[in-house]
C-alpha cells in the first residue's frame, strides 16, 4: 500500500474537515486560474457520508465565498453516458437551491469538476474546459451581456452566469508535469508529490493526505476501501477478459463457418451431390441445402 491516501477516500473522509480545507483550495485554484476559498461544504446525495464505499463515483459539493457552488466528481470506472450524468449533477444543483419565490437572477453560478479514470469521449488532451455562449447566426458573432444585466449577473460574460463544466481525464495524463497544475494531476494519477512541487495546497495534501496520519479506526476503514476497489477492478477487467476471448472464440467459429461455407458452395458447383458435400465440409445436409435456395 502506497503512504499517500488515494484522492478518492481523502474526498469522504479528510477533506470535509475544515483544517484541510487548504488542499482542496490549492486544488481549484489551479484548475480554476483563480484563488478559491472554500466557505463550506454543502451536503448532497452522492456527498454523504454513508455511501457505500464500494461505490466507484465520488462527489463532493462545495461553496467558495464567491457564493458559487463547487461540484467535485471523480468516477473511475467506465460510464457510457457520464456525460449526461454531468449535466443531470448540475441541473440538480440549481433545483436543490432555489426557494420558493426566488428571482431566477439569484440562481447560484455551479462550476463541475470531473476526475475521470476512464477514457471519456474522444480526444487527445487530458484536461477540457466547456462553457454556454450564444454565437449569431449569421454575423458569427458572441451574445454579451448589457450593462444593466452586468450589474444584475456581476459578470460581464453570458457564459460565466450558466454552469462550466471541467473535465480531467487522469489516464491520459503523460506523467510530465509541465505547470503546476499537472503537479496535481500527477498525484490524482500517481497519488505521489514530486520534490520542487509548487503547486497550491499539494505540499500540505503531501503532509495530511499520509496513512501514517490515520487512526486506527481510519485505517482499518481505508484498508477496507482499497480492498473493495481491488475487487472492484478485479471484477472488471475480468469480465472484460472473458468477454474478449469469448468475442475472439465467436469470430473463429464464425470464420470456421464461413469457410465450410464457401469449400460446400465450390463441391455442389462442381455437381457434387448434398450427401458426399455433407461429408466433405462436416455441414449439415440442411445447411447445404439452404445454400442452393
Amino acid at each position: 500500500m502506497r503512504n499517500t491516501i488515494r484522492f478518492d477516500w481523502a474526498i469522504k473522509r479528510l477533506l470535509r474537515n475544515k483544517a484541510n480545507f487548504g488542499i482542496l483550495e490549492g486544488f481549484l485554484s489551479e484548475l480554476l486560474g483563480e484563488d478559491i476559498k472554500i466557505d463550506s461544504i454543502l451536503e448532497s446525495e452522492g456527498n454523504k457520508q454513508t455511501a457505500d464505499n464500494k461505490a466507484n463515483r465520488v462527489d463532493l459539493l462545495v461553496q467558495n465565498t464567491k457564493g458559487e457552488l463547487i461540484i467535485i466528481e471523480l468516477q473511475s470506472d467506465y460510464m457510457q453516458d457520464y456525460l449526461m450524468r454531468m449535466l443531470f449533477g448540475t441541473s440538480k444543483i440549481v433545483i436543490d437551491n432555489m426557494d420558493a419565490g426566488m428571482l431566477y437572477g439569484k440562481i447560484k453560478k455551479i462550476i463541475s469538476v470531473n476526475i475521470v479514470y476512464f477514457d471519456l469521449g474522444h480526444g487527445a488532451d487530458y484536461i477540457y474546459y466547456g462553457a454556454t455562449n450564444f454565437v449569431g447566426v449569421n454575423k458569427k458573432d458572441i451574445l454579451n451581456l448589457s450593462q444593466q444585466e452586468q450589474i444584475v449577473y456581476h459578470t460581464e460574460q453570458i457564459a460565466k452566469i450558466y454552469p462550466e463544466y471541467y473535465i480531467i481525464k487522469v489516464n491520459q495524463f503523460d506523467d510530465i508535469a509541465k505547470n503546476t497544475l499537472d503537479e496535481w494531476i500527477n498525484f490524482l494519477k500517481n497519488e505521489e508529490v514530486k520534490e520542487g512541487s509548487k503547486a497550491k495546497g499539494l505540499n500540505e495534501a503531501k503532509e495530511k493526505l499520509t496513512v501514517l496520519k490515520l487512526n486506527e479506526e481510519e485505517r482499518r476503514e481505508y484498508e477496507r476501501y482499497i480492498s473493495n476497489w481491488r475487487d472492484n477492478e478485479s471484477v472488471i477487467i475480468s469480465n472484460f477478459t472473458a468477454g474478449e476471448l469469448k468475442g475472439k472464440l465467436e469470430g473463429k467459429l464464425e470464420g470456421k463457418l464461413e469457410g465450410k461455407l464457401e469449400m460446400a458452395k465450390n463441391c455442389l458447383a462442381d455437381g457434387m451431390s448434398v450427401e458426399k458435400t455433407a461429408k466433405i465440409t462436416g455441414l449439415s445436409e440442411d445447411q447445404i441445402k439452404n445454400l442452393k435456395k
